[in-house]
């Protein structure tokens, strides 16, 4: 079994009080489990992903600048890394395992050479944290179950600005796409 990490979205825009989409206290109460998780996978050598939301709120064309307000913007203070993950992430960043890449959709994987990446390196097992639990996070895993990798959901490293669909993805990654929740 090889691994990777896909860590998702956790900028300041989805998890700071300030946040323009922000799960404020929800995202901001996983910094320290994600943060711990991430570390460990950096510091043991393995794939460890930052797929990021980049947005351009002039672009008439995407969805989703119909459905939510201007967030995780290119060029803003918007799409760092939240909190101490920003440190973590700066202290690695030159490390051949670390990818960043911006993202357009709600899956890492929708217009992205991520499983290119991940088959070229033999993953098989697939970690995921970070937000939103019942959006991206959700919508990263059914891809990823659609592409036949094995999903692990770090329970205590997701979350969501609504508690509902966070629980019921949370459900739905064990029930349906067979997920461990660890």
């Amino acid at each position: 079994m090889k691994k990777a990490l896909i860590s998702i979205d956790y900028t300041n825009d989805f998890v700071a009080t300030t946040g323009k989409l922000t799960t404020g206290k929800a995202g901001q109460a996983i910094e320290q489990k994600l943060v711990e998780f991430t570390k460990e996978f950096i510091e043991a050598g393995n794939y460890t992903v930052f797929a990021i939301d980049a947005h351009d709120p002039t672009d008439t064309y995407h969805p989703e600048n119909k459905l939510f307000p201007p967030h995780n913007v290119i060029g803003t203070d918007g799409r760092k890394l939240y909190g101490s993950l920003e440190t973590l992430y700066e202290k690695h960043k030159d490390d051949p395992t670390i990818y960043w890449f911006d993202k357009r959709h709600y899956s890492a994987f929708s217009g992205t050479d991520l499983d290119i990446r991940l088959r070229e390196r033999s993953v098989t097992d697939l970690y995921l944290t970070g937000v939103c639990t019942d959006i991206c996070v959700l919508h990263t895993a059914v891809d990823a179950y659609n592409l036949g990798y094995n999903l692990h959901i770090v329970k205590d490293a997701v979350a969501s600005f609504d508690e509902i669909g966070h629980n019921w993805a949370i459900a739905h990654f064990q029930n349906t796409l067979g997920a461990e929740i660890l």
